[in-house]
């Protein structure tokens, strides 16, 4: 309860700074974005910022890469090294004990409920060879759903381009699973269901073959709006304390800031839930084609 305060004094403080420059003369219709989008910098307001590091862009023939941290990239990158050393410490205590404890117990719960609820159930005992990638699928868009509801924190999966990069993973996988299960020419002869009439197949051959790249957008785009939508609901609820220009309706608009960062945490699961699922689904219809 005390982070979620903080959390949403931070955001209060932070819209007012950004409210009153833009009183000043400048726009105040891009004030929300500078929530949610990404930035070279790590707002701790009212203390200030921190700026990260960044780097020269490196030019490969007409492609311009920049390779700077940025405020999402710092958040994955900590996310990772918080994965690394918790697992990793969960790991070794299992080499003492078969019986988990503590922090161990915690985590086979998850690791239980995702190799029978969801591998299991939805792609069979075939599906269990690809349970290392579900597993770290599922902490890491957790993790990061998480992250961006502590106080002064930033939800990478708010950004397409980390949504497009686990989606595209994840339509890697699909493809190398239907391919071992049934060969190159086999895998993709069969996106043409048995007994379709010849003159057919070709429009069925091209629909379920952009089929293909429409699970991994439907996957990208997901992911990113869900965990977009609900920050943007919390700081039109704080930004309704600036609009009135009034104390009055501070209680109330935190009061409801307060009720959606909570509900946020729900969904933080569900949607790291619901990424891994649907994975585990394209993977099974890649390798069940029947």
């Amino acid at each position: 309860m005390r982070e979620v305060w903080i959390s949403n004094l931070a955001v209060a403080a932070d819209t007012l700074k950004h409210s009153g420059a833009s009183h000043g003369g400048g726009e105040s219709s891009d004030w929300m974005l500078h929530h949610i989008s990404d930035s070279r910098t790590i707002d701790l307001e009212p203390f200030g910022h921190i700026t990260l590091p960044q780097f020269p862009p490196i030019h490969i023939g007409g492609i311009t890469i920049d390779l700077s941290i940025t405020k999402h990239v710092f958040f994955m990158w900590l996310v990772s090294i918080i994965l690394i050393v918790v697992l990793s410490l969960v790991a070794r205590s299992y080499r003492r004990s078969v019986v988990p404890h503590g922090l161990a117990n915690l985590v086979e719960v998850f690791v239980v409920f995702i190799r029978d609820e969801i591998i299991l159930s939805v792609i069979g005992k075939e599906g269990l060879r690809y349970l290392h990638y579900f597993l770290t699928l599922f902490f890491f868009i957790l993790l990061c759903n998480l992250f961006g509801l502590i106080p002064y924190g930033a939800t990478a999966t708010g950004n397409l381009a980390v949504t497009g990069g686990l989606a595209f993973l994840s339509f890697i996988l699909i493809q190398i699973a239907g391919i071992r299960k049934h060969g190159l020419i086999g895998y993709y002869k069969g996106l043409v269901p048995h007994g379709v009439p010849a003159f057919v197949a070709p429009v069925m051959f091209i629909v379920e073959f952009l089929g293909l790249f429409a699970k991994a957008f439907a996957l990208t785009v997901r992911l990113f709006a869900n965990m977009t939508a609900g920050h943007i609901v919390i700081l039109a609820l704080i930004g309704l304390i600036f609009v009135f220009k009034s104390v009055l309706v501070a209680p109330i608009s935190i009061a409801f800031a307060i009720f959606i960062n909570f509900l946020e945490i729900l969904v933080a699961f569900i949607q790291a839930y619901i990424f891994t699922m649907l994975t585990a689904l394209f993977v099974g219809l890649s390798i069940h084609q029947h």
